[in-house]
Order: structure tokens, then sequence, then C-alpha cells
């Protein structure tokens, strides 16, 4: 029996009622069904009897609700005491654009929950530095995009996601279903500034594609490149389903690969502070998707 699946377990033996349990542990209702009835398994006997108003608590399930009740008391308490003696810790995230809106507050209030001494501190980076301060030693974990260069450090993918051109609302090919970087050979692109990562330079300026230098403007940040297409009708990529500003659309391109949303650590760096931060990041991006998708 693992101490989360007990505070689900509490949670619902308290609510009396599946979906207020979710609600109040900020996850969805399948999974934490499935969970406990994994925990009856476990344990070879029924805790819960289940009926379209609610549940009941079976004998077994109000002696395990009182002895979890108590453990996971006395595992706050060991945590409280070690947190205490080791003293205060802090991290600091590294964040790319607006990647640390991706998860909103969930991933603010999950690792709150999980290490309440924790200080935690954010560090943004412009798109000149995809590792968001990583790899120059600036963070511990960054929240970012692939593709760039991941030479010692470990990434733990999140979400794929397509992406597509920006361009004028009044340009001829803003309103395609779809387009090529063939369709895209002869405008003028932004461009990053000397000595951005490569691989991620070639990747969002569309060079990775056709091998040919880009002589637009030069951009630091999301906001320069979408004030960049506005103003002088570049363009360049951005990951689908980004709010634009008015004037601005977003054409899906069909022979770019994806890019991927993930959390980014130095390989030769795993404390338990950063095992933490990926195992709950990943846990709310889960979450996060669960319920969008029901």
């Amino acid at each position: 029996m693992e101490l989360r699946t007990l505070r689900y377990f509490v949670a619902v033996a308290e609510e009396l009622h599946f979906g207020r349990a979710a609600a109040r542990l900020r996850m969805t209702q399948p999974p934490l069904s499935r969970a406990i009835k994994q925990l009856e398994t476990e344990l070879g006997c029924a805790l819960l009897l289940r009926s379209p108003t609610g549940v009941v608590l079976t004998p077994a399930g109000v002696l395990l609700h009182e002895e979890a009740r108590a453990l996971l008391a006395q595992a706050d308490r060991v945590r409280a005491r070690v947190t205490a003696l080791a003293g205060p810790v802090t991290m600091t995230v590294g964040t790319l654009a607006d990647s640390a809106e991706q998860f909103g507050t969930r991933l603010a209030a999950a690792y709150r929950e999980r290490h309440p001494a924790a200080r935690i501190l954010i560090r943004e980076s412009d798109l000149t530095d995809p590792t968001a301060g990583l790899r120059a030693g600036l963070v511990d974990v960054a929240l970012t995009r692939t593709p760039f260069d991941d030479t010692g450090i470990a990434t733990r993918a999140l979400r794929s996601d397509r992406v597509g051109v920006v361009l004028r609302t009044d340009d001829p090919l803003a309103h395609r279903d779809g387009l090529r970087l063939a369709d895209l050979a002869e405008r003028r692109w932004f461009r990053f500034p000397n000595g951005t990562d490569p691989v991620w330079e070639a990747y969002w300026t569309g060079s990775a594609g056709d091998g040919r230098r880009r002589d637009g403007p030069v951009v630091r940040t999301a906001r320069e490149c979408l004030q960049s297409v506005l103003w002088n009708g570049t363009v360049g990529l951005m990951p689908l389903g980004h709010a634009l500003p008015e004037g601005l659309t977003v054409v899906p391109l069909t022979d770019m690969p994806p890019s991927g949303f993930v959390i980014a650590w130095r390989a030769d760096d795993t404390t338990p502070l950063i095992r933490s931060f990926v195992r709950i990041a990943e846990t709310v991006h889960h979450t996060t998707d669960s319920t969008r998708a029901g």
C-alpha cells in the first residue's frame, strides 16, 4: 500500500463520493476509481459499497480509514521533522517564453503541497537559450521545448505539439488549411542572434527543411517574433493552439515534425528535489490532459 493510494482512499472515505473526492485531490474520477479498486484487490476485500448517490464504507473500510489517517499523519510528521533538520532548500526553475503557463496553477499548487518548505525561484529565458539557463548552470530544472542540443541534458517529454507558420491575416496564404516549407521558400523569416543553439535555430526558423540562411530581422522573444510578422510581414513558426494578437493567424505546417514540451535537467544532477519535481510535473500534466479530454 502506497501512501498516495492511502491518501486517495481517505479522501473517498471522508467525502463518501468519488466525484467530490476527485475534486479535492485535483484529479479526474477514473484514475481515482482505478486506484481504489486496485487497493481492494491488493487487500482482498471490499472497502466501499458503491451506489449512484455515493459510497458507504464496509467494516474493513472503516478500519482502514482509521489506520490510514494515523499512518498519513505520522508520515507528515516525519516529513516535517526531516525537512526542518535539513534546513530550507531552494530550487530554481527555468522557463522558456510561456512555458510556465502550460500547467497554470496546478503544478505550483501540487509542488507546494508536496514540498511546503521548499523555496522555488523562477527564471525566464528568451529564445536564444532553449535550455532556459540549464546549460549555463543558472537553473536546476527547466520547462522548455525541443529540439535543442541535449548533450549532457536529460529530458522527459510531457507533450508533443504540431507547429504552424504565423502569417498576417491579409497574407495570400493565411486561409490555407495547411502549408509546406516549400510554399514559403521566397519569404523572409525572422532569425535569432549569433550564438543561438544551432539545432534550435534551424528548427524554429525553418532552415532545417531547406538549409537556406535567413535574412529577416533578429528576434529574441516570442512577442518580438509576432511583432516581426505583424510589422514586417516576415514568417516564423510557433506551436499550434496559442492565442495570437489581432491581425495574425497560424497555418499548420504539414512537413514539420512536432515540437516536444519537456522537463529538462542536467544528466549528472539528479537530486531528490529534481526527481520529485519531474514526477509531480508528469502527474499534473497527465491529470490536466485527462480533464481536458473529459
